[in-house]
């Protein structure tokens, strides 16, 4: 699929005409996302961070992806919030809801960083909601389709922002903390889920770090800089959202907990 005609499908809502993207490993459907990015950029959006996808491990084989992803955030996508907001899910396709963790840079990491230097160089943690979507029918696709389809991201809610140094001290005792949390996913009053920090590469700081290794490796990504945000994908499984529904994520982390009212 071009450029464009991806593009479309995002404006749209409406799903592929088409099997697949085209697209048969994941270097060549990246170097397509990235000529979307360029077309989003070149008519005024704004690249606020990226998205990490498929980093829990307990989903791959229901969607049959078995390596992480990502994708870039706008400025179009992403809402902040102190705890409550509402998102339009207008001209999503098939849009399902996400608890995850999202940080704020404070600055580049160095070449090779390591957990420590990469805990350094983060400035903020936050929960959030991202919405994905799949243009691809009932959600069945490969993986280079999802790296063509922009990652999967619809949308991002980040709820009350945490300076990183009230959280945890250190690089070791944040992936600690991240990985034995806990999360419970309501829709209105009902208890739809439960998922745990560690289901997340380990920690949704390791998802980070991994990621930040994958990005470095494509050719024309660009480097994550200060101010970017990234979250680093779901604790639980993805639900179907319609508009109408309110849901809520509470964590086991001091401050965080989110909810959300889509329209």
């Amino acid at each position: 699929m071009t450029p464009n005609l991806l593009l479309q499908h995002i404006d749209s809502g409406q799903a592929w005409t088409t099997p697949s993207s085209g697209f048969t490993d994941m270097p060549s459907a990246y170097q397509r996302a990235l000529q979307v990015r360029a077309l989003r950029i070149a008519r005024g959006e704004v690249p606020k961070g990226f998205k990490i996808g498929f980093t829990n491990r307990t989903i791959w084989p229901r969607y049959g992806v078995f390596a992480p992803i990502w994708g870039t955030v706008w400025d179009t996508t992403v809402t902040h919030c102190d705890g409550e907001g509402v998102v339009s899910i207008a001209n999503t396709c098939q849009p399902r809801i996400e608890p995850e963790t999202v940080f704020g840079m404070r600055a580049t990491p160095p070449a090779n960083a390591t957990l420590e230097q990469l805990f350094d160089a983060i400035d903020w943690i936050a929960p959030g909601f991202e919405v994905v979507q799949s243009h691809m029918p009932d959600w069945k696709f490969a993986a280079p389709d999802t790296a063509a389809d922009s990652g999967l991201h619809a949308r991002l809610l980040i709820g009350r922002k945490l300076p990183l140094r009230e959280v945890a001290s250190s690089a070791d005792a944040l992936n600690a903390l991240l990985g034995n949390a806990e999360v419970t996913l309501h829709k209105g009053d009902v208890i739809i889920d439960h998922g745990r920090g560690s289901n997340v590469l380990d920690s949704p700081l390791r998802a980070l770090h991994y990621f930040l290794a994958e990005l470095r490796r494509c050719p024309g990504a660009p480097d994550l800089s200060p101010g970017d945000v990234i979250t680093t994908g779901t604790w639980t499984d993805a639900w179907p959202i319609l508009p109408g529904d309110t849901w809520s994520a509470q964590f086991s982390i001091p401050g965080f907990a989110l909810n959300v009212s889509y329209q």
